[in-house]
């Protein structure tokens, strides 16, 4: 498994916070505000897998293609940006080495802290 940073997920990410379509929550805030299986997969039946790679800052290369395995590191809850989903997946990309990941939640909660 080999998890590269989606930099186009995190252009989108940016574009979001510039225009205020954000949620100021805290860290422990995501296990409640992130949507539920149901939820994501209505999502994905109207907006297809395009749209659902550009809310993950994570994408598995060697996964299927249109598969939720391929895309990690949710930012947000298909809506708005989380800064609590940025906060913890900043912590799992450190946790498992994906520095570049990691680097861009960093950079994003920059912005949303601005």
């Amino acid at each position: 498994m080999t998890v590269t940073l989606n930099r186009a997920a995190l252009q989108h990410a940016k574009e979001l916070i510039g225009k205020g379509r954000t949620v100021e929550d805290e860290r422990d805030d995501w296990s409640e505000h992130a949507p539920s299986a149901d939820d994501e997969n209505s999502w994905l039946e109207k907006h297809g897998w395009d749209q659902y790679a550009l809310w993950h800052l994570g994408v598995d290369e060697d996964a299927g293609e249109e598969t939720k395995k391929r895309y990690s590191f949710p930012y947000g809850d298909l809506t708005r940006v989380h800064r609590c989903a940025v906060i913890s997946l900043e912590s799992r990309a450190g946790q498992y080495d994906h520095d570049d990941i990691e680097d861009a939640a960093e950079e994003l909660l920059r912005e949303l802290d601005a």
